[in-house]
């Protein structure tokens, strides 16, 4: 219905100019002022992202309740009571939950029925189908953790979801189509029964990186659009086809930066994608794992604000995105929107998800409490970071066993095998004693391979230089806090550390000058720059991960073997892990030649 008279149209537009700058309520939709006119109805859209494998309240590698530093709870199981009570708060009115991706990998539960029962082979559920469709999401979108364990099992994932699956960007390499559901147009009633319903397209938008980081499950198969072009593609589409609301479900931040070089399209994108691209009305996203309540973005060419926020990581965190819309002169028009955050610590867990996931539970915690060998002495990650410890060599060491042993008998048998790793964690420890399958998974925390590439001296150098980066440059003489010695822009597993030769870092010197001495193991003979050596590397690094120089070649060495496994295996023979069998301290920090520790 439109108002007769000019005065009652300016007045509405009042309503609306108002309603649209009007702080907003934690927790409280919106609503635009009472006036005579055409009635408003809001609309609720909870978000979540990154649940990576949470569907507990529970640390699987401390085999206790998770809790931190600032008592944060997590997974799916906290978010669905939180969604339970404001579904039952606005019984009758349109509510709508979305997921922005990174949703089967991350924890023991998820890695135990990708690998150790892959639901590819029992036809079992996956945990996170089941606690997601007790939830029931409306649309999830797929991040690039998704990839991680192949396609057929991502397939057997997305068919046991209640709810469609997103990725426009994804296409199929042989016909450039979307090789998953790009967007729905969900027709949702605002109210009762005799209520209008109002059209929400809901985009999913996947992360380029997936093309590096999943190489292996992706290379020949899918190729990855550009997040912003995908957009201005399908949203005008959307719209044509009866969309009368927006909303982007994106795995990428909104940094505009990426950690690959520039030869894929941004990893970080979101709030390009809404300065550029018309007709978005909000945007949910996730990927950096970070905590964005509310951000507004101007689009560059509608000058309108589009609203975005991204819910923190593994269930923290809940969006709540509220619409005020209208419907004047026969389209819905959005008077006022705006978001608050939840915090999953103020409620209990949802039973009904506790009750679909207790058995899959129970067997992974079964699992990774079972004892692989026992710890001749505590051995800890907390200075991993900026001194040589034991238990980063643990890793080195049987990667290096593992490829040398392989390589016997072929053309590199005869090259020094160096090996790669980093700090994953500043909290895994082997304590004196039993260690169990999840102190192992607690230390190398992530699905990757092993693989091995032939490097010349000069690119193991230059290697190190970017890898030390990672450090803050601090003067002869000045303080050294082991807290606020990195780069906090360089995550710790973009930091590595090479076993089979012996180098410093000088932290007083400028980064890409701070390897100021590389020499063969135990010698002060300087490595030639045409000396050639094989390098045991995870396949993230070595797919261009993190984006060191030299990594990206083709490998002499992958058998497709998960580097956890491989730690797990090599504890298991061995019974015993005693530092005496293979640390070897060969890397320090110093200033003009002074040891920092």
């Amino acid at each position: 219905m439109t108002s007769s008279s000019g005065a009652s149209r300016r007045q509405v537009l009042a309503v609306a100019a108002a309603a649209a700058t009007a702080p907003l309520l934690a927790g409280a939709p919106v609503r635009a002022a009472e006036a005579k006119g055409p009635k408003t109805w809001d609309l609720t859209v909870l978000g979540t992202s990154d649940t990576h494998g949470n569907v507990y309240n529970w640390d699987y590698y401390k085999d206790a309740e998770y809790d931190d530093s600032r008592h944060n709870d997590v997974g799916v199981a906290k978010l669905a009571t939180l969604v339970n009570q404001i579904r039952a708060e606005r019984a009758g009115r349109a509510t709508l939950v979305l997921d922005a991706g990174d949703t089967i990998q991350g924890t023991p539960l998820a890695t135990y029925y990708a690998k150790q029962e892959p639901i590819t082979v029992t036809g079992e559920t996956h945990p996170m189908a089941n606690a997601m469709n007790v939830l029931r999401y409306d649309a999830v979108t797929l991040g690039n953790h998704e990839f991680n364990y192949g396609l057929p099992l991502l397939a057997k994932w997305i068919e046991q979801l209640g709810f469609p699956a997103l990725a426009a960007n994804a296409l199929n390499e042989k016909t450039g189509k979307p090789a998953y559901l790009p967007y729905v147009i969900k027709k949702v009633r605002l109210g009762g029964v005799d209520s209008p319903t109002i059209n929400v397209g809901i985009l999913g938008l996947t992360n380029p990186g997936s093309a590096i980081w999943d190489k292996a499950n992706v290379e020949g198969r899918l190729i990855f659009a550009d997040m912003i072009a995908t957009a201005a593609k399908w949203v005008p589409i959307m719209r044509e086809r009866g969309a009368d609301l927006v909303i982007i479900s994106a795995h990428g931040g909104d940094s505009g930066t990426s950690s690959y070089g520039p030869e894929l399209p941004i990893e970080n994108p979101v709030a390009l994608i809404a300065e550029q691209v018309p007709g978005i009305d909000a945007i949910l996203f996730g990927h950096a794992h970070a905590e964005v309540v509310e951000k507004f973005v101007t689009n560059a060419v509608t000058g309108e604000q589009v609203l975005t926020a991204e819910p923190s990581k593994w269930g923290q965190r809940l969006t709540r995105m509220d619409f005020t819309v209208q419907k004047v002169r026969g389209r819905w028009k959005v008077l006022a929107k705006g978001a608050t955050m939840l915090n999953t610590n103020t409620v209990v867990e949802d039973p009904a998800v506790l009750a679909a996931v207790r058995g899959q539970h129970t067997k992974t915690v079964n699992y990774v409490n079972t004892v692989v060998a026992q710890s001749s002495q505590e051995l800890s990650a907390a200075e991993s970071r900026y001194r040589d410890t034991p238990i980063l060599d643990f890793i080195n060491h049987v990667q290096t066993e593992v490829v040398a042993t392989a390589l016997a008998g072929t053309a590199y048998a005869a090259l020094p095998v160096l090996s790669i790793a980093a700090p994953f964690s500043r909290t895994a420890i082997f304590s004196q004693g039993d260690v169990r399958i999840r102190d192992v998974a607690g230390l190398y925390v992530f699905d990757n391979t092993l693989e091995a590439v032939v490097l010349t001296g000069a690119e193991v150098r230059a290697y190190l230089e970017y890898s030390a980066k990672y450090f803050r440059t601090l003067a002869v003489g000045a303080a050294v806090d082991p807290a606020t010695i990195s780069d906090p822009a360089v995550p710790d597993y973009n930091y590595d550390v090479i076993s089979g030769l012996d180098y410093d870092i000088d932290i007083s010197k400028p980064v890409g000058q701070r390897i100021t001495r590389l020499v063969l193991p135990g010698t002060e003979t300087p490595i030639a720059d045409d000396a050639q050596f094989v390098v045991a590397v995870n396949n993230y690094r070595r797919s261009g991960g993190g984006n060191f120089p030299g990594i990206v070649k083709t490998q002499v060495y992958n058998q497709q073997q998960e580097i956890r496994q491989l730690l797990i295996d090599w504890a298991q023979a061995k019974g015993v892990i005693d530092p005496a069998d293979f640390f070897v301290p060969n890397w320090k920090l110093v200033r003009e030649g002074v040891p920092v520790f």
